[in-house]
C-alpha cells in the first residue's frame, strides 16, 4: 500500500514522501495517528502542487537573500559605543548591536545569524562578521566600531 507521509517518521520518510509500507502498518497505526494519508491520485496531485509551490517560494526567498547578500558586501556599517580616552568600550559590543546597525541600513537580519571571530569587541576598530541570511548564502562584511 502506498502513502503519503504528512510528518517524518523514524526508518521511514520524511514528509511529503510517498512510501510502500504494508496494509495493515497503513491502516493500524500510520493514518489513525494522523502520520500519513492514502496516496490516492487526487492527493498525489495535490501532493505535487503543493511542492510546486513551495520550491517557487524557496527559490524567490534565495533569491532575495543573495540580493542582501551582495548589498551588505558593499555597505558600510558603523556601530557606535561608548568608550574611554585610551579607545577602550565601557562593556563590549555583541551581535545585537551589530544587527540594529544593519536595521538602520534598510536590511532585516536575525542577530542569532550574525557571528564575529571574537567573543568580546571590547576595543575601537575594524572587524569582521559572517552572516547566514539562507542556508545556502552567506556573506562576511567588515564593520567599524566608532566612539560615540
Amino acid at each position: 500500500m502506498e502513502i503519503i507521509l504528512k510528518q517524518e517518521v523514524q526508518n521511514l520518510g520524511s514528509k511529503n514522501e510517498i512510501v510502500k509500507v504494508k496494509p495493515g502498518y497503513a491502516r493500524n497505526y500510520l493514518i489513525p495517528q494522523g502520520l500519513a494519508t492514502i496516496a490516492t491520485e487526487s492527493a498525489r496531485k495535490v501532493l505535487a502542487e503543493n511542492l510546486k509551490q513551495r520550491a517557487h517560494k524557496e527559490a524567490k526567498i534565495l533569491e532575495e537573500a543573495r540580493a542582501t547578500a551582495e548589498a551588505l558586501s558593499k555597505a558600510t556599517i558603523t556601530v557606535g559605543a561608548k568608550a574611554g580616552e585610551n579607545g577602550k568600550i565601557f562593556g563590549s559590543v555583541n551581535t545585537i548591536q551589530i544587527a540594529d546597525a544593519i536595521a538602520k541600513l534598510g536590511f532585516k537580519v536575525d542577530r542569532k545569524a550574525i557571528s564575529t571571530k571574537l567573543d568580546h569587541i571590547k576595543d575601537l576598530g575594524q572587524y569582521k562578521a559572517s552572516i547566514k541570511l539562507h542556508k545556502e548564502v552567506s556573506v562576511e562584511v567588515d564593520f567599524e566600531v566608532v566612539a560615540e
